[in-house]
């Protein structure tokens, strides 16, 4: 297979999308091929490629050698970290939940309908489309964490009723499904999308909250029609993108569709997960 081959069956797309990459300075060392790879393996016609970052000078060099956008975190929400307070036993998780906000904002900086959001640490190796006959491509898994569901519970109402996992590190969004999933959050908690979510977040887990999952189920339950569910054939990996040569890449790329270079091991799958 090559990597830059056009998925089979699939016409050359016409609808421009924004990508949205949420960053710190540890990402530096994926953040690169992350926005090499957006730029290869996506087949939309790309708009802008926004960084979004606490403030950071590395971080704005970077987005000018690529061409890309920085956009201040601060400029997105109008929380910060500190106001989350997300502390289990082993580590602050404010941060984390707090990108997973900025995700979900991301909307507001972008005047194209759909926007891709990638997680920093996630480089694509084969070809990617997410639009396909007026249906959005979710790229799916067969695990999650039962802590996401519940917090989706508590923030609907209702039970989601995927039998996937949303959680695949990549999504596009459409934003006006995003806003109804918004609405239904405030007029059920009478209170911004953000401070609910954060209020109903377990903060005794590790990970309490899933905006991927989220939006995937809400998706699911509210434009059934609207949906076409691909495996995501993840890989994680210990190493970095930089050890990695083209050959590796192409043989990588005959099993999986994108590589993670996880800085931790929490996610690793346990007896307990949602099957």
């Amino acid at each position: 297979m090559v990597e830059s081959a056009w998925p089979k069956g699939v016409e050359k797309l016409t609808i421009k999308i924004d990508v949205l990459i949420p960053a710190i300075e540890k990402d530096l060392g994926t953040l690169p091929y992350v926005i090499d790879s957006i730029r290869k393996q996506v087949k939309h016609p790309i708009g802008k490629i926004m960084v979004v970052s606490p403030p950071s000078k590395r971080i704005q060099a970077l987005c000018r050698r690529k061409n890309c956008t920085f956009i201040n975190e601060r400029r997105v929400l109008p929380i910060t970290k500190k106001d989350i307070r997300y502390q289990t036993k082993r580590t602050n998780r404010s941060g984390w939940l707090l990108q997973q906000l900025l995700k979900l904002a991301g909307g507001n900086l972008t005047k194209q309908r759909y926007y891709l959001v990638i997680d920093a640490d996630t480089i694509l190796i084969r070809p990617h489309v997410f639009l396909v006959n007026g249906k959005t491509v979710f790229y799916c898994r067969n695990w999650s964490r039962p802590e996401y569901f519940r917090t989706y519970k508590k923030l609907l109402g209702t039970k989601p009723t995927a039998s996937r996992s949303f959680v695949a590190h990549y999504m596009l969004f459409d934003k006006a499904k995003l806003s109804r999933l918004k609405r239904k959050i405030e007029d059920r908690h009478k209170t911004k999308w953000y401070w609910a979510i954060i209020k109903k977040t377990d903060k005794q887990s590790y990970a309490g909250f899933s905006e991927f999952e989220t939006y995937g189920n809400f998706v699911k339950a509210h434009y059934p029609g609207h949906l076409v569910v691909r495996s995501s054939l993840n890989k994680s990996s210990s190493s970095t993108p930089a050890s990695l040569t083209r050959k590796q890449i192409i043989r990588l790329a005959q099993k999986y569709r994108s590589i993670s270079y996880h800085k931790r091991r929490w996610y690793i799958r346990k007896k307990g997960a949602r099957k």
